[in-house]
């Protein structure tokens, strides 16, 4: 059984995020769908589309739904998604979540959207300027 990926985003950035995570990787382990919710979208109609892929990508261990903004059209469209399907959506999706899931494809749904949210968290630091790094003698 292997899990299936569904981004709900707004606008492209869905498509985009992917392409940069499958560049990355070379590759793309999961079977993975985009829906792009654009601002004149009907959100009934993404509904329904996104109905239709979480069906075509549960192939038995379910479908993880990464979205961008919690409490965003995309996000209550994923949400609505878990009432009556093996199906777990996180929220505040990032590059660095993306490639943490791309990268433990082979975990269960839940131990995967596990490692999505310790990717999405562990992703984002403060930067230093490099004379600040030299200074401290991190390489």
């Amino acid at each position: 059984m292997t899990i299936g990926l569904l981004l709900i985003t707004h606008n492209r950035i869905g498509d985009a995020l992917l392409d940069v995570a499958t560049h990355m990787l070379g590759v793309c382990p999961l079977a993975t769908e985009v829906l792009a919710v654009f601002p004149d979208s009907d959100p009934d109609a993404v509904l329904k589309a996104a109905l239709e892929r979480i069906e075509a990508l549960n192939r038995g261990g379910g479908v993880l739904v990464l979205t961008d903004i919690y409490g965003s059209t995309p996000s209550n469209i994923a949400r609505r998604l878990m009432e009556n399907h093996h199906v777990k959506v996180i929220a505040g999706l990032n590059l660095p979540m993306l490639v943490r899931v791309l990268n433990y494809h082979r975990l269960s749904l839940s131990e995967l959207a596990d490692k999505a949210l310790s990717g999405g968290r562990d992703g984002i630091v403060p930067c230093q300027p490099t004379a600040e790094i030299l200074k401290s003698g991190a390489s």
